[in-house]
């Protein structure tokens, strides 16, 4: 019988961390030449969040240094994470892909008029020279009320997905999804899709060593960061079915290093950072600390809400902001988080339950990961409108001079991840959510720097 190999590269949620991107762009191109001298196919996808606004050439260009590199690389197809969809503003994603030489392949966005982006396809068909037919879509994260805060509208997933089986099982021999949904929903599908092959995951930064089973849907997934590339080998008959299905993962580590990496990774941070020296304070006196910038924001967050009052965390300031002058990439350095602000309304008795919960000693050094947090330790909690007075073992809180009133609704700005997390039960389950944006909280710094500025200059 002669069997035809197809091979699959894949990485998810790099999240701007090119520190191996250039040896992992060098084994992609050995593992293609490898591949081609040996007449098998070969297939490169990422699973989407290659983007990340932390990283200052993400942030100067507005995501696009990261579609040349998976140019440069020779990827076939991506599919885009919430990373490229909601951290940003609605004209930078309809033109992040405006020079892609590789499909971009989701089926559950669209415009607020229901067409498709003329960027993004459904789905794809590739041929192989054996004539098997393999075929694609993407999925991701149905975050709907914050892409359509963006000027977007999403489909449910599983409705999108019903869709673009029943599209391509009859043309196709392969079905294979790209999907930034979580590991939750990947097992869901495999054991509710029996015609679906393939799910090339993302979003969770799961790792699955040798893939996984899901009833006959192999799963895989490559962690985060660029720690692993993803390899699948599927092993297919003349009649376009599947006899065996492989996946295994690379350690980056284990990669050689080429010459020049880490010249070539800095020179990607370089780029980024000479693009964002753009003036933000003409003159900064003296240097802030970053307790002080913190309050400085939190005061800054309660205004731009148009809150009663406020609180968040110090941790989202990673460094001081040094006197003289101040640019866009001093304060990407010192608040690098893809995090907006929003509004909760509680009621006076909800707010505080919710402050006593802030008095606890154990935020000033706990760790967190994910929410779009990207320091390391949540930090004291700091406040604008409101006063603490401790009596004994009772707490007091008043805000703007008077107190809490139990059966008050007030308006608390806050930073967003306190609503996602569940940190704070009362924000997590409050009926009433506003959220701002595209704005981060760093240009809300920005603002309010610009701002104080002015006010001395006058």
């Amino acid at each position: 019988m002669n069997l035809e190999v197809i091979h699959i590269y894949h990485i998810n949620d790099l999240h701007s961390h090119f520190e191996h991107w250039p040896r992992i762009q060098h084994f992609l191109a050995e593992r293609r030449k490898w591949h081609r001298d040996a007449g098998e196919e070969c297939f490169l996808f990422d699973i989407g969040d290659h983007a990340d606004r932390s990283h200052p050439l993400t942030e100067a260009t507005h995501g696009k240094g990261n579609v040349e590199l998976l140019n440069e690389a020779g990827f076939h197809a991506v599919t885009i994470g919430n990373n490229e969809g909601i951290t940003f503003p609605f004209d930078d994603l309809d033109h992040l892909y405006d020079q892609r030489q590789f499909d971009v392949l989701l089926a559950n966005l669209f415009y607020k008029d229901g067409q498709r982006p003329g960027w993004l396809k459904d789905h794809a068909i590739y041929e192989t020279k054996q004539g098997v037919k393999i075929g694609l879509t993407g999925l991701t994260a149905n975050y709907t009320h914050l892409y359509d805060l963006l000027g977007w509208q999403t489909q449910d997933p599983f409705e999108a997905l019903k869709e673009q089986v029943t599209l391509l099982k009859g043309k196709t021999d392969i079905l294979i999804l790209l999907s930034h949904l979580g590991i939750h929903d990947d097992e869901r599908i495999g054991q509710e899709f029996p015609d679906i092959d393939v799910v090339i995951g993302g979003h969770t930064h799961h790792i699955l060593h040798e893939g996984k089973m899901a009833e006959n849907t192999l799963l895989t997934c490559a962690g985060k960061y660029g720690m692993y590339v993803g390899h699948i080998r599927l092993t297919v008959d003349t009649a376009g079915r599947i006899v065996e299905k492989k996946a295994w993962l690379y350690d980056t580590n284990d990669l050689p290093p080429i010459d020049d990496e880490e010249e070539k990774v800095n020179q990607l941070y370089n780029c980024g950072k000479d693009i964002l020296s753009a003036t933000v304070v003409s003159s900064q006196s003296n240097e802030i600390s970053k307790e002080d910038l913190a309050i400085l924001l939190c005061k800054a967050i309660q205004d731009w809400c148009q809150a009663d009052c406020a609180f968040m965390n110090e941790g989202l300031i990673l460094e001081s902001l040094p006197s003289g002058k101040i640019t866009k990439y001093d304060l990407l350095k010192l608040c690098p988080h893809p995090i907006n602000p929003a509004v909760v309304e509680l009621s006076g008795a909800e707010l505080r339950e919710v402050l006593v919960q802030t008095m606890d000693e154990k935020w000033k050094n706990l760790q967190i990961f994910g929410l779009g947090f990207r320091g390391k330790i949540m930090g004291k909690i700091v406040y604008s409108g409101i006063d603490v007075k401790k009596e004994n073992d009772y707490y007091r809180f008043s805000i703007h001079g008077s107190f809490i009133d139990s059966e008050k609704i007030y308006k608390l700005a806050i930073p967003d991840m306190f609503t996602f997390g569940r940190f704070f039960p009362s924000i997590f389950r409050a009926k009433t959510k506003h959220y701002y944006l595209p704005e981060f909280l760093r240009h809300l710094l920005e603002w309010r720097l610009g701002e104080t500025e002015k006010q001395t200059v006058h």
